[in-house]
């Protein structure tokens, strides 16, 4: 199997590449600060949670995140189960949106509420580094 660094990319020369990355990662830091600020807002037990846009404005994000997930995919020639550093993004991706419903929704306490909003925030720092180093294990 040839590693993502031997493939020959002729597409991500194309102008649609830094676009699509740009939007890729500008999703992702939204998507992120807006679990932050919803976390912090659910631990305070705020008003600002039962806002309608704090109900929406996630769903929209993303959206957009998902969708440029894919492109890019298709865009550099690299697929879930073909790719295993794209296979760990996504299984990270699958637990880190469990427990941001177990963290924002569905936890019965504080303190489980707590724990998976600090667990899933481990989590999305191991979705970046899986796609900075492109690696599923980029630890090492």
């Amino acid at each position: 199997m040839l590693s993502w660094r031997n493939r020959k990319q002729p597409i991500k020369n194309n102008v649609s590449y830094p676009l699509l990355k740009h939007l890729h990662i500008t999703c992702a830091a939204a998507s992120y600060a807006l679990f932050l600020l919803r976390g912090i807002w659910m631990l305070r037990d705020s008003s600002v949670m039962r806002q309608r846009w704090v109900k929406i404005a996630p769903h929209a994000i993303d959206t957009l995140l998902l969708a440029s997930a894919i492109a890019l995919a298709y865009t550099i020639g690299q697929y879930p189960f073909a790719d295993g550093w794209l296979t760990a993004k996504i299984a990270a991706l699958l637990l880190y949106i469990a427990l941001g419903f177990v963290a924002l929704k569905y936890g019965r306490s504080k303190t489980v509420r707590l724990a998976a909003w600090l667990a899933a925030q481990a989590v999305f720092g191991y979705i970046v580094l899986v796609a900075l180093h492109r690696n599923p294990i980029p630890f090492f």
